[in-house]
Parts: C-alpha cells; structure tokens; sequence
C-alpha cells in the first residue's frame, strides 16, 4: 500500500470519528462539516417537512435564507442527492450553502428511499427519481414567499443525471445545474467506464427473474449491496477507481448515515439498463452548468451530457483543478470552488426581473 493511500486512509479514519459523533449529535441527523445545530434567528434555518407524492410520504428538508420571515419573493434551487446517498449528506451541505447566499432551498430523500415511504425499498427506477425532483418543485413552489418564476435545480451524482432527465420537460426550471454527473442508465447497463459490456444480456436476464420472484411475493433481491462494517483499508485500497474507493471511504466512514446504501433491487435493472440520461438532452432549453472534478475518472459522463446538450447555448462545463468526484461532495477548498461557480451561475439567472 502506498505512503499517501495509507496517510489517507488514517486521516478517513480519523474523519469517520467526527462524522459519527455529528451523525449521533446532530438533532437534524446531519453528517456534513458546518452543518445547521439549531435554527437561530437571522440565520439560516432548516425545516423538517414531509409531503406526499403519488400516494408515498417523501421526507425533505427545506433550508431558508438568513432574514426569512416567509414573506417577500425568493428564488428557490431544488437539490437531487447522489445514488445511494441521503439528503442529510452532500445534498444537505450544498443546500445549506446555497441558503447562506440567498436561496430558499429544498432536499428530499427519494422515493423508496432513506426516510420516504415506498415497497419495496431500495427501489431506483429513473421514472420516479425524475419524478421525485418534479415533486420537490411542486412543494417549493407553494412555500411560503417563494418566487415561483425563479426556480433552479442541482442534481449531484445520480441525482445529477436524473435532473437533466427532470429538465427536459420540466419548463420551471429557469437554471439547471449538475456536479459530479453519474449517468445510472450508461453506468448500470455498461459497467462503471465500459467494464460490463459484455454482460449486459446476462445481468438484464437476471433483472427479469429477478422482478418475476418479487411480483409472486418471494424475496427482493438487492445488487450493489455494501456491508461497510466489515470492508478493510487493504479492501478499500485495491479499488481501482477513486470514485468508488473514495466512496467507500464516505459513504462508509467519514459521512456515514444510517439511512444510506449502496443497495439496490435487482429488479430496477429493467428500467435503469434500458434508460440513458444523454438521450434527448436536446429538450433541455434552460441555461445549463455541468461541474465536475479536473481528475474524476467519472468526468467523460459530464463531458458526454455537455456535448448532448444541443438544445441550449447558454451551457458550460466548469471543471474544478484537482478535484476528484467524491471530493466535491466534502473538501472545503473544492466546495468552495463549486459554490463560486453555482453562485455566479444562479445569481445570472434567477435574479428577480425588473
């Protein structure tokens, strides 16, 4: 193992310490750095919310704007979490940070997942995550003193590829941007970078027998399934590809939550193998601002979305220097550098007409 895995393995351990203990003290169950303790007046604040979507209670978390009295005309930004991920994780932070520029802001954990209702869990269909993000558009939207007519949305990750799918046809949103894009449909049928392509008919085959023993009332099968409890340093060190080796180390160490996993049904393959986030991005017609690390090995699927993106002149992909695609969920020095750039973009196009 190399000197600057093993020196970052023990400061992932040392981090996973403090991510635990915020995890268990924070009253919001919030596991990122600088998150909201308590709402004080004149400072940002975080509502707890539920609201129901196609019959299921879906658990979202609104964060409001230093000054809100529920009164006035506030643009307002909806953010998507990652694959596997909670909205009490990098959904959260990049919220909160938004919110502390001006933005009322909401987060909410998908469908059949986290703390939302919906059987059988863990269910990842891209219909109803493109839906999720529909629905926490309608929510904000009615919020008190949101601007309705200034509505952004920020899909990190998977949640990133599902909010270009939102932006197609969802009109509202008057800027669209992603980070770390994960395109679930490419990545699910064909391997993590091309890896499965020779296994796509085999996987599909097992998605299906996998959806016939759950539709007669047998088990439901999980893939991707993680136990972080018993995952190694040595494990985590062969991974070959930071984003799931550095996922690993989030995920199961230092921003671990115990409503995120890995897990998905077998099932949800059927509709994630046969779906792409490139396809149609020529319907998006709002600005667009594709954000990715300069050294993610997950970065071609941003570059690929930004060159699918007809339908738009007004489009750019940012990438950040030295950035790896979990390290734009956390470190300070590249978040920093996302917020610049989301500020920039957001201020440029939800400011109130005159």
């Amino acid at each position: 193992m190399s000197k600057t895995l093993v020196a970052s393995l023990a400061v992932a351990s040392v981090l996973s310490c403090a991510s635990v203990q915020a995890a268990e003290g924070n009253p919001f169950g919030l596991v990122y750095q600088g998150a909201i303790r308590e709402n004080v007046a004149g400072w940002v604040n975080i509502h707890p919310v539920t609201y129901t979507l196609h019959g299921l209670k879906i658990a979202a978390n609104v964060y409001t704007p230093a000054g809100y009295d529920g009164k006035g005309a506030w643009p307002a930004i909806v953010v998507a979490h990652p694959n596997g991920g909670v909205k009490e994780q990098v959904a959260g932070l990049y919220a909160q940070r938004l919110a502390e520029q001006g933005y009322i802001t909401i987060t909410a954990d998908a469908a059949f997942q986290g703390a939302s209702e919906g059987m059988p869990r863990h269910t990842d269909r891209p219909a109803s995550r493109t839906e999720d993000i529909h629905g926490m558009a309608d929510f904000i939207s009615t919020w008190p003193g949101v601007d309705a007519s200034r509505l952004g949305a920020l899909g990190i990750c998977g949640g990133g590829g599902y909010t270009l799918n939102a932006a197609k046809s969802d009109k509202r949103f008057r800027a669209v941007a992603t980070l770390s894009m994960f395109n679930s449909g490419e990545v699910r049928r064909e391997g993590y970078m091309g890896t499965q392509k020779d296994s796509i008919q085999e996987r599909l085959a097992q998605a299906c027998e996998a959806r016939a023993l759950e539709m007669a009332g047998g088990e439901v099968r999980l893939s991707g399934t993680v136990d972080f409890d018993a995952l190694t340093d040595e494990a985590i060190s062969k991974i070959p590809t930071d984003l799931y080796r550095e996922g690993m180390l989030y995920y199961g160490r230092t921003h671990r939550h115990p409503n995120s996993t890995f897990s998905f049904t077998t099932s949800s393959l059927m509709d994630l193998m046969t779906w792409d986030a490139r396809d149609q991005l020529e319907l998006i017609s709002a600005p667009l601002l594709l954000i990715a690390g300069e050294k993610a090995d997950s970065r071609y699927m941003s570059e690929e979305a930004f060159a699918a993106a007809t339908g738009t002149q007004d489009k750019e992909l940012f990438l950040i220097p030295g950035a790896t695609h979990i390290k734009t969920y956390y470190v300070p020095e590249y978040v920093d550098a996302v917020m610049h750039k989301l500020t920039s973009f957001y201020g440029s196009h939800l400011q109130k007409a005159e």
